[in-house]
């Protein structure tokens, strides 16, 4: 495997090289099912004797060598991959294993990678704060080692560092590092923004052209879980927690991987003042990028600046803007703020109702512009078909209040505005059946929030707008302060201009995301 970095350590001569270990092919599900079947509990043994034995059973599975985890977090304190070389191994003339320039591993054997390599990361602010716990209970089956607290370390350090130390190792000889790398497996114990930005992260991997790619487990520990309920991870967190932890990693060793379209967002903003850049305040999916020159091919209507800011990001279910992301908006500042309300799922809805109120969503504001509650007069929606390179303007229908930019079948809490529409219908409007993989986005709207509720119980579908393989919105300068916007459940407030326009764009991501099927078993 090729990598960007330099090897740490001097590679070994071919007479002392093993040849490398083709990696074998994933168990079959069923033989997963028989596996973990066999317990101690079966032969009397009780509960406890079982346990001891499945925990047992899943370290010998995922856990890495002493040595690699050692130099998997050397890395990623001193933020160097060639800080992890100490555990490089050669091969002695008797076939003995000696770690170079570390006398704490000369007696050790060789040791061989195991077969289903498994790193975590939990998201402790997710799931009413549940997130400690499951966390507790990973490092007991996996090992501390091996479960990542996202307030600690970052995904993007964890590519950066504890990946590249392994690339390193394999690149000298190392035939476990190398195992593992490619082996490799993520759990991610979190909402859909959590997935998305563990997702984002590994992505980069194609970018540095340093595949493979992990693929992606996951533990729904969020309010909505529309990627974990798309890939059958389920609704939540199961209230049996212990048990569940433990059928999760077994199911993210031996589940089968499916691709998953994700789309690339740029929002190009007229150039403000410090303050108002201060203030603006992104979520973790986001980056900024800077000053850039935007380039305008013909869509523009508005009032063009002639250099913009710019900050990007990726989502994997939905983007939307206005009126849900406004309350998406006021719901996470609450839980900020006072986070012993947002207890669980069911207390997250409740509050996510009452904001839908208090917004104006259900009984628009009297003081409110009538030609400004809906997006039509305020927004241009301009779409690349598949298939072609040229933009064409969508009209926005007077009443919607809220546009959404969706990628699978799910949305708020598995729901399908899209709706399972008939042959016949596709056909006149020009669509074709929605696939998370297709290079296809669905756009609906959604109107005041009698309409929204209707869709949301799925006795009407939404207002079909378009499919779309790349999608431009230019926001104009002078209607409004700021707007609402949101991707994966990760909302945030967008300041406007008084004169310029503000674009937002979205096309598809040239490569594949890599999520693990939790229905397998």
């Amino acid at each position: 495997m090729s990598s960007s970095y330099s090897s740490a350590a001097a590679s070994p001569t071919p007479s002392e090289r093993e040849p490398p270990r083709s990696p074998p092919p994933p168990p079959a599900p069923l033989v997963g099912a028989l596996i973990e079947s066999l317990s101690f509990r079966g032969c009397g043994f009780g509960r406890a004797a079982a346990s001891a034995f499945e925990k047992e059973d899943l370290r010998e599975r995922a856990a890495f060598p002493q040595r690699l985890r050692a130099a998997v977090h050397a890395a990623m304190r001193a933020r160097d991959p060639a800080a992890g070389a100490f555990a490089l191994v050669n091969r002695d003339a008797d076939g003995e294993g000696r770690v170079a320039g570390n006398r704490w591993f000369d007696a050790a054997v060789y040791d061989d990678a195991p077969e289903s390599p498994l790193v975590a990361f939990v998201n402790p602010r997710s799931g009413g704060r549940l997130g400690p716990v499951v966390k507790t209970r990973l490092q007991e089956l996996l090992g501390e080692d091996q479960v990542f607290d996202l307030t600690v370390v970052k995904p993007s350090d964890f590519v950066e560092y504890a990946l590249a130390c392994l690339e390193q190792l394999a690149d000298s000889g190392d035939h476990s590092a190398r195992f593992v790398r490619h082996n490799l497996r993520v759990m991610v114990a979190g909402g859909d923004g959590t997935v998305g930005w563990v997702l984002g992260c590994l992505g980069e991997l194609y970018v540095q052209n340093r595949e493979p790619v992990p693929p992606v487990a996951v533990i729904p520990l969020g309010t909505g879980n529309d990627l974990s309920r798309s890939f059958g991870w389920g609704a939540s967190f199961s209230f049996s927690w212990k048990a569940a932890a433990k059928r999760s990693l077994y199911k993210s060793i031996f589940g089968s991987v499916s691709c998953l379209d994700s789309w690339h967002v740029v929002v190009s903003m007229p150039e403000h003042g410090e303050e108002e850049k201060e203030d603006l305040d992104l979520p973790h999916s986001l980056r900024r990028l800077g000053e850039c020159t935007f380039y305008d091919d013909g869509t523009a209507k508005g009032e063009l600046p002639e250099t913009v800011s710019c900050f990007d990001g990726v989502f994997y279910n939905y983007f939307s803007i206005g009126m849900d992301a406004q309350v998406a908006y006021g719901f996470h500042q609450l839980r900020d703020e006072k986070p012993f309300l947002a207890s669980g799922p069911l207390s997250n809805k409740l509050i996510y109702a009452g904001y839908t109120c208090k917004q104006g969503w259900f009984f628009t504001q009297c003081i409110s512009d009538p030609e400004l509650r809906g997006l039509r007069n305020v927004l241009c929606l301009s779409i690349k078909r598949m298939d072609s390179s040229e933009w064409e303007n969508i009209p926005v229908p007077s009443s919607v209040r809220a546009i959404v930019a969706l990628n699978l079948h799910n949305y708020a809490s598995g729901r399908n505005p899209w709706g399972n529409l008939k042959p016949e219908y596709l056909e006149k409007r020009g669509f074709v059946e929605a696939q998370s993989d297709d290079g296809l986005l669905e756009i609906f709207g959604l109107k005041q929030g009698w309409h929204a509720s209707l869709v949301m119980v799925e006795l009407i579908s939404a207002k079909h707008i378009a499919q779309a393989a790349a999608i431009r919105i230019e926001i104009k300068g002078g209607y409004w302060r700021d707007a609402f916007m949101q991707m994966d459940g990760e909302p945030w407030k967008q300041p406007l201009s008084s004169e310029y326009s503000t674009f937002v764009d979205i096309k598809k991501v040239p490569y594949p995301s890599l999520i693990i099927n939790g229905g397998d078993r």
